[in-house]
């Protein structure tokens, strides 16, 4: 059974940092694309971030610049390491496996975790 698992949210005041994992079993994924994806209340799931199996890596406007991500094959794990975070980065992240044609369209990806809350306060 393929699964994702995110973990590392919790709350935290505007400007701090957090740091999202992403532990992969069932399967290795060092092949994949990986995404990080967001949902806040009342708004449709948004594309974060994205790492291909090469290690190329792709960013939403919205957080270039703030946030990186990165994989450890070898352990077969993702991360979103988010800095300088914003009220509006307040969300559910999620992360995703998939071929990724599209690194950013929510279809491209096959597998996904739970969702880790993140939630930025004034």
């Amino acid at each position: 059974q393929a699964q994702l698992v995110e973990s590392g949210g919790g709350l935290v005041q505007a400007g701090g940092s957090l740091r999202l994992s992403c532990a992969a079993s069932g399967r290795t994924f060092s092949r994949y694309a990986m995404g990080w994806f967001r949902q806040a209340p009342g708004k449709e799931r948004e594309f974060v971030g994205a790492i291909r199996s090469g290690g190329m890596t792709y960013y939403a406007g919205s957080v270039k610049g703030r946030f990186t991500i990165s994989r450890e094959n070898a352990k077969n794990m993702v991360y979103l390491q988010m800095n300088s975070l914003k009220p509006e980065d307040t969300a559910v992240y999620y992360c995703a496996a998939g071929s990724a044609v599209r690194v950013g369209a929510l279809d491209e990806y096959d597998y996904w975790g739970q969702g880790t809350q993140v939630t930025v306060s004034s």
